[in-house]
Parts: C-alpha cells; sequence; structure tokens
C-alpha cells in the first residue's frame, strides 16, 4: 500500500479543481449558435442517421466510433487490490482512459458491469458494441476472463483485447528479444521459469512460443507448486504448460534456469534461488508494488544479471502504458476486426527495435537522467518516447493488413505517420519539413562546443538521423571521455582537435585568410593566428572556406558573443545593415508556426532596421511556403539587456 502522504495526494488528485473523476465529455463542433445546435441535434442529426441506416459503415465517417475504444471491466481483479467490486475499480478505468487519451488520441467510455456471470457479461458487451470501436477488456480474474475474451474476439468485428494478459505480454516478451540479444542467448535454447499461472502468465507464456520459445524448456508454477501432469487440481488452461519432470518447488525449477518470469507475488523469490540460475541469467519479477525479489537483492548477488521490474523506480519497467495506446491506434486506424497473433508480435518486434536505437536526448531528460542508451538497464523503451506513436501504430497496423484483418487498408505510409504526429502535437508539418530538407541536403555542420555532453548528444541524434554529416571541434582525448562516459555513439562523426599539431597548418591557412580580410580594420598577422586557436574562430573560417555549410555554437558562450566571431570571419550579406535573430515557435495544439525576429544585437534599432529586419524574416517565411504577415512588439520588459527608459519608468 502507498505512504500516507501518497495515499492524501492520490485521493485530492481525483477532486483536483473541484471535478469529480479524471474524464469528461468535450464538444468537438461548433455550438455557439441557434444554426449550430439544429446541425448538432434536431432537425439536422436525421440526415448522418439515415446514411448510416443506408450503410453501417458510414458511422465511422460520421460518428467517433472509429476513435472511441470501451475500457470494460467487472472490478474482479483490480491492479493489486483484487475483486473489489465493479464501482470501486472505476478509478482505475478512468485513469486507463486517460492513458489512452494523452498517448494516443483514442477517446474512452469506461464501462463498469456489475455481474460475475460470464454469459451475462459478454451479452453486455455484444449488445453495446455498436457504440465502440473497439474494446480493452480490463482487470477481469481467472480463468473468466480467457473465455470472456475468447468469446467477444470471435463475436464481434471490432477488435477487443484483455490488456492484462497480451499488454504485459507484449512488452515483456519484447525485453526479453532485448535480454537475450545482449545474453548472446536464443529463444528456442533457454529453460524458462514462469512463477504465477494467471491471465497475464498464460499470456506471456503463450507469446513467448509463438516467438520461438519450446514449451519443453518452460516450467510454470502456480501458488502450490510446479504445474505438474501428476496434478488433479488443475483447470484446463494450466493443464497445458503441466511438465513430467521431477521438479516441485520454484526451488527445483530455478537452478540452472535461463529466465524466470515472475507474475505472481513479492518477495518469493530468495538470493540463493537467483544465485542458482544459469550464466548471464534474465530476471523479470513483474509482480506489483512489491517484486518477486526486489532489484536491489537481485543485483547484490549476480554481476552478469539483467533485470527487469513493474517498478518505475527501477531500470527496464514493463509498463502496459508502452502497448495498449499504440496497439489500438494502429488497429482502429486500419479498422481492423481483432488484434490477431500476428499483430501483437509486430508490437513486440517494434518496441525490442526501438530500444536499440539513439535515445532523443529529450526522452532521457524527462526521466531526469543524464543518458539512456541500450544496454543491461535500458531494454525496453521509456512510456514518454514520443517514437512510439509511429513505431508500434504503424507496425500494427501493417500486420493488420497483411493478416487480412484490416478493412481500410493505408496505402500511404509517410502521410500515415505525419498524421499520427501532427495529431499527438509532436511535430508540426514545418519541422517534417525541415528534417526531410536536411536529409535530402546532407549538409556539413561544425559543432565548437564539442566537449559539452548535451552537444555531443544532439549530435549522436544528428548523426543517426542522417540530418546533417556533423565535425565536432574540441580535444579528442576529452571528447572521447565523455561520449564513453554516457555511451554515447560517435561512429562516423569527425573530431577536430583544433590545437593538435595535426591541424597547425590549417590555422596557418586560416589565419591568413582572416589576417587579408580584416588587416585593415587593425588585426595583425599574429593576432590572426593566436585568433585560430579559439574553437568559434576555427568553426566560422571553416563555413567561409566552404569546408563547412553552418556553424552551431553559443550553447555555454553568449549568443552575442558568437554572432560578433561570426560577423568577422563570415559578415552580412551585402544588402544588410543590421543582423537580427529568427525563433520558430509551434504552440501545443496548432500546426501553424509563429516566426518571431529579434534585433538581438542593435538594443535601439531605428526605423531602417526594423524594416530591414522585418523584411529578413519576411523572406525566410516564404521559403516554408507561407504568406507572412508582420506585427512588431516595441520592446521586451525583461532579458539580459537593460533598457533605461524602462528603468526609469
Amino acid at each position: 500500500m502507498a505512504s500516507k502522504k501518497l495515499q492524501k495526494a492520490a485521493l485530492e488528485y481525483h477532486i483536483l479543481n473541484g471535478r469529480p473523476g479524471k474524464l469528461e465529455v468535450r464538444p468537438t463542433k461548433p455550438y455557439a449558435t441557434q444554426r449550430d445546435l439544429s446541425l448538432a441535434y434536431s432537425p439536422g442529426v436525421a440526415d448522418p442517421c439515415l446514411e448510416i441506416q443506408k450503410d453501417l459503415d458510414l458511422a465511422y465517417k460520421y460518428t467517433n466510433k472509429g476513435n472511441l475504444v470501451g475500457v470494460i471491466s467487472n472490478g474482479t481483479a483490480v491492479l493489486g487490490l483484487g475483486d473489489i467490486g465493479a464501482l470501486a475499480g472505476k478509478p482505475v478505468m478512468e485513469g486507463k482512459g486517460l492513458l489512452f487519451k494523452i498517448f494516443s488520441g483514442i477517446d474512452v467510455y469506461d464501462i463498469e458491469l456489475n455481474t460475475k456471470d460470464v454469459d451475462k457479461f459478454v451479452e453486455t458487451v455484444k449488445i453495446l458494441s455498436p457504440t465502440l470501436g473497439g474494446i480493452n477488456l480490463e482487470d477481469i480474474k481467472a480463468p473468466e476472463c480467457f473465455e470472456i475474451e475468447r468469446r467477444l474476439v470471435e463475436e464481434l468485428d471490432i477488435p477487443v483485447m484483455h490488456d492484462d494478459q497480451h499488454g504485459t505480454a507484449i512488452i515483456s516478451n519484447a525485453g526479453l528479444m532485448n535480454a537475450l540479444h545482449l545474453s548472446n542467448k536464443k529463444i528456442e535454447d533457454v529453460k524458462v521459469v514462469v512463477n504465477g499461472a494467471g491471465a497475464a502468465s498464460m499470456a506471456c507464456t503463450n507469446l513467448m512460443i509463438s516467438l520461438g520459445a519450446k514449451r519443453e524448456n518452460i516450467i510454470m508454477l502456480d501458488s502450490k507448486g510446479v504445474l505438474r501432469k501428476d496434478r488433479t487440481d488443475l483447470n484446463k488452461y494450466k493443464q497445458q504448460f503441466a511438465t513430467d519432470l521431477d521438479l516441485h518447488t520454484l526451488e527445483d525449477a530455478m537452478k540452472g534456469a535461463d529466465v524466470f518470469f515472475g507474475l505472481s507475488k513479492g518477495n518469493v523469490v530468495t538470493k540463493d534461488m537467483v544465485k542458482s540460475m544459469a550464466e548471464n541469467c534474465i530476471v523479470f519479477a513483474m509482480a506489483n508494488p512489491d517484486p518477486e525479489i526486489s532489484y536491489d537483492d537481485a543485483m547484490s548477488v549476480r554481476d552478469d544479471i539483467i533485470m527487469a521490474t513493474g517498478r518505475s523506480d527501477y531500470p527496464n519497467q514493463v509498463n502496459n502504458v508502452l502497448g495498449f495506446p499504440f496497439i489500438f491506434r494502429g488497429a482502429l486506424d486500419v479498422r481492423a476486426t481483432k488484434i490477431n497473433e500476428e499483430m501483437k508480435k509486430a508490437a513486440v518486434y517494434a518496441l525490442a527495435e526501438l530500444a536499440r536505437e539513439t535515445v532523443p536526448e529529450s526522452v532521457a531528460r524527462a526521466y531526469n537522467v543524464t543518458n539512456l542508451s541500450f544496454g543491461k538497464e535500458y531494454i525496453i523503451p521509456k512510456p514518454f518516447d514520443p517514437r512510439l506513436i509511429t513505431r508500434i501504430s504503424i507496425a500494427v497496423a501493417k500486420a493488420a493488413i497483411k493478416s487480412g484483418v484490416a478493412r481500410k487498408p493505408i496505402t500511404d505510409w509517410d502521410a500515415y505517420e505525419q498524421h499520427l504526429l501532427e495529431m499527438m502535437h509532436f511535430e508540426s508539418r514545418i519541422v517534417s519539413e525541415l528534417q526531410e530538407k536536411a536529409r535530402k541536403r546532407k549538409m556539413r555542420v561544425v559543432f565548437t562546443e564539442g566537449a559539452n555532453f548535451r552537444i555531443l548528444k544532439a549530435v549522436e541524434e544528428i548523426k543517426a538521423e542522417g540530418f546533417a554529416e556533423p565535425v565536432v571541434l574540441g580535444r579528442k582525448n576529452e571528447i572521447q571521455h565523455i561520449a564513453d562516459e554516457y555511451s554515447i555513439d560517435l561512429t562516423g562523426v569527425e573530431i577536430y582537435d583544433v590545437l593538435s599539431e595535426e591541424l597547425l597548418p590549417k590555422r596557418q591557412e586560416y589565419a591568413k585568410k582572416l589576417w587579408k580580410k580584416r588587416q585593415r580594420k587593425g588585426l595583425t598577422y599574429s593576432e590572426a593566428c593566436d585568433t585560430m586557436r579559439n574553437l568559434n574562430y576555427f568553426g566560422a573560417m571553416m563555413v567561409e572556406t566552404g569546408e563547412a555549410d553552418a556553424m552551431i555554437a553559443g550553447y555555454a558562450n553568449k549568443y552575442s558573443k558568437v554572432a560578433s566571431v561570426a560577423l568577422k570571419v563570415v559578415g552580412a550579406r551585402k544588402d544588410v545593415k543590421s543582423i537580427a535573430g529568427m525563433y520558430i515557435v509551434l504552440p501545443k495544439g496548432k500546426n501553424k508556426p509563429y516566426f518571431f525576429g529579434d534585433d538581438t544585437i542593435k538594443p535601439n534599432p531605428d526605423s531602417e532596421v526594423l524594416a530591414g529586419t522585418a523584411r529578413l524574416i519576411a523572406e525566410e517565411v516564404k521559403k516554408f511556403g507561407i504568406e507572412p504577415v508582420i506585427a512588431m512588439l516595441s520592446y521586451s520588459n525583461f532579458g539580459s539587456v537593460p533598457n533605461e527608459k524602462l528603468c526609469e519608468s
């Protein structure tokens, strides 16, 4: 149970702003005038009704059915709380709805059914199914959940998934794929122990077998011990995993095991059990809130272990939010009739592959860590990784089409990906266009502050995404030390150790060019030589000579200093009398960008400078295919440059 402080905060959260609960219904169409209301309801609403009567598929066009999932439960197996009843489980169902919305843009009705009767449950869901585009079954105890899901999948033509089973199975098996990769083991060879024989355990094990594990290599246990063929108390679901091996206890099963999957209860695995496992063992202790063995205890007895839990305060959290929002997103968008095995496996592979890619720095910042990279402590992506919406949804949608369960196939995958990004406000069209242009042009960009972690992390991402060919300036040994410390991959990145003897001829060449350019402005050759030891001057000269297309600097230096260097070395365009900064702002929830010009170099610009700045910004805006509309703000009342007139007032 949570601490009293957390309990209080949780209760207060659920009545925050005077609004009980976590969900509400909001109109998506205008409703301010009588005409709006006549279109929304009577008499205008009759027209879409009649169209749908003629063609039921038009419900996806004229109603929210195609983006609506029902989170349906009877409250018989709520989180770690057990059978607390339908109404008591409602906060969990509302919370699931919130996660659907924020991670994949899917709307949810939470539906709590006050029945434990399988027939009544199934019949009720079938009766209300015309309302919904998909059904997420939630917190229903085993074995009833197996029969409920099976019947609904067979009898309905919309995607149905019991997330407690398949969500956990998909995320954990994605982690397992990567753990096996790091351990240099093959799934068909490993000995697996599964502790727990409930819904999640069955689903995890069945999916593991679908991915290549051998049934004869899997030992499953329930609260009474190993599922053995000589036991007479096993239901039909447990019988399929029964063994005739001379194993009876968890301690027996763990000896020599390569993989442990815990979906049972906390603190049932001892340190000695973990010690008895095979070399390079894999432990997924997923019981919540307390794992079968604590992360600290397991790590204290093995240094070759790869471990995952269901907790967010340890590495490798098996979190269902990595799966269900995006699985349903892909299924809904191709109007799939079901979520089949092919779609689940596609989600597994997409998750596993994503964890092996370079992690955006924004994701690391969201989790208050310096860096994330594929390895023992990062085998599963993080829930706030913005790439999940495209990678998982697209993989699931493609699998649905390939397996023949999609009724609305997607043909333009680039457009679909862009639609997903815009829907979630992760990117706008303008960002995608810039990225595409960058990939095609592949400019050579010099980074002058190479001995900075954030700069190197940016360089890693730029290289991985193919946006540019980065060149990093700085001491090679210092840069490599930072890269090694934070697992930053600089493969293929050029590093210029400007102060090395190797680059002395280049410094001298640049010094001569700069001296010739500025000798009439008081610069001596000796001073030019000294200046070329400055990384910003060296980088700017690379741009001036055409050896680089652009320079990025100023993260650790003042804007004005970097701009000053650029003006002295490269200079402004001939028709430009005063330079300015330009910022692109993408407001959340809108795909329309705003362009801001800032006379950052000239504190009190006159009318000529202001007009010139507006003209320059307008030129850039037109390059994006946007007709500029200009407005001006007189002066900022905060910032790094003081203004005497404002101070006087």
